[in-house]
């Protein structure tokens, strides 16, 4: 899949970073503005920009004004955030087109996940295909493709993959692995995940090794060049 790119308009540089390392892992694209003037010339000047992380208060154009310019000619997904948590700004927002209202602080995890279900719901993102460096899942087929080739799994390494795809990046522990992939019922040995581990390895062939091993904690999916 092709990668999407995602405004972030922000006046503070850590809270861009923050969020666009969150995003870049998700394997979105990420442009970067600083205020609400240049998050303008960069939307207009850039036209692959699917959807637009905008705070409110910034100098030189505020967030309301930004939404305002950019509603006038498009209707590209915004989310807002915001250091106030009023119902007057949250309503004011929603009467302006905004897509999601999210009040600082807040969990990076929780906005990217907003970011995909709103891709989903836009059709930016399908819903049921995921695809990094070269694996593709399609999970209401329940097939596996590495480079165009189909790989036969196990329902447990099916979902085993998808999981570690879906969190790319991100340090998983045996215990956090088996509350989501053999969900929070399950009583067995979490050892189990190493033996799956391994034969998933195995039939991925040279990309088994993007599954790092996170000696006396778990694992890592991370995609290498």
């Amino acid at each position: 899949m092709e990668q999407l790119k995602i405004l972030v308009v922000d006046d503070e540089a850590r809270m861009r970073k923050l969020v666009k390392d969150f995003l870049s892992v998700k394997g979105f694209t990420v442009a970067e503005a600083s205020n609400g003037e240049e998050a303008v010339d960069v939307f207009f000047e850039q036209k692959d920009i699917v959807l637009i992380i905008l705070d409110v208060m910034m100098p030189k154009m505020d967030g309301w004004e930004t939404l305002k310019t950019i509603r006038k000619y498009s209707q590209v997904p915004i989310i807002m955030l915001t250091a106030r948590g009023e119902e007057r700004d949250e309503l004011q927002g929603f009467d302006l087109g905004v897509d999601e209202y999210i009040s600082k602080p807040f969990s990076p995890k929780i906005l990217v996940a907003r970011v995909e279900a709103i891709l989903r719901r836009s059709n930016a993102v399908p819903a049921d295909e995921v695809e990094i460096g070269g694996i593709c899942i399609d999970k209401a087929a329940h097939q596996v493709t590495i480079d165009g080739k189909n790989i036969e799994l196990s329902f447990k390494e099916f979902e085993l993959l998808a999981y570690f795809l879906e969190n790319q990046g991100i340090a998983l522990s045996r215990e956090k692995i088996l509350n989501n992939v053999w969900n929070y019922d399950y009583f067995g040995d979490a050892r189990t995940i190493d033996t799956h581990v391994k034969k998933l390895r195995s039939k991925m062939g040279e990309k088994g090794d993007y599954i790092k091993t996170i000696w006396g904690m778990g694992y890592k999916f991370e995609v290498t060049q």
